[in-house]
């Protein structure tokens, strides 16, 4: 199977200018991934994370002819064990009219250089179970399941008695 031939495919870093794009793409992933009604984030917070005195973040935008198709927001992690950074993809979304054309593919190839070119050790996400086209996407680019793996969180109430607790 021949990879999709994308013409006039540019992906380049978010700017402040885009944030209510990055909202935007927010809430369709949301949606996309039921979870619409989990979305708190405003511009003026996203300002802060993404653009504020220490950047938590980082955004990719995908455009096709000038128009916004695809993004990824991700962060650096950092392995003990390797003794180097990573780079962890939170989110990657594709506007439903531009699936099935390389653009999710071209997103994560970008992202592969990266963590290259910036000596990180290794590039991983996390998935939805329920999501098999993520999942199949994923396995065509190589990714392999870390099933002995089981993401903890620690959020809401919970986060603030532990934190509590601290002092």
């Amino acid at each position: 199977m021949s990879e999709p031939s994308i013409q006039n495919l540019r992906i380049r870093q978010a700017v402040e200018a885009d944030l209510p794009l990055v909202l935007a793409f927010i809430r369709a992933l949301a949606d996309y991934e039921r979870l619409a009604h989990e979305v708190v984030t405003d511009l003026e917070t996203l300002h802060r994370s993404l653009f504020g005195e220490r950047a938590y973040a980082e955004v990719l935008l995908a455009e096709m002819a000038g128009l916004p198709v695809g993004f990824a927001i991700f962060f650096h992690s950092f392995s003990t064990f390797l003794g180097k950074p990573g780079i962890y993809l939170e989110d990657l979304f594709v506007k439903p009219e531009a699936r099935g054309q390389g653009v999710g593919k071209a997103l994560m190839k970008h992202l592969a250089r990266l963590t290259l070119e910036r000596g990180c050790a290794r590039f991983e996400w996390a998935v939805l179970n329920w999501n098999e086209p993520a999942i199949e996407f994923y396995r065509s680019v190589g990714a392999t399941p870390m099933d002995q793996w089981t993401v903890q969180r620690v959020t809401g109430d919970a986060l603030v008695v532990l934190a509590a607790e601290a002092s």
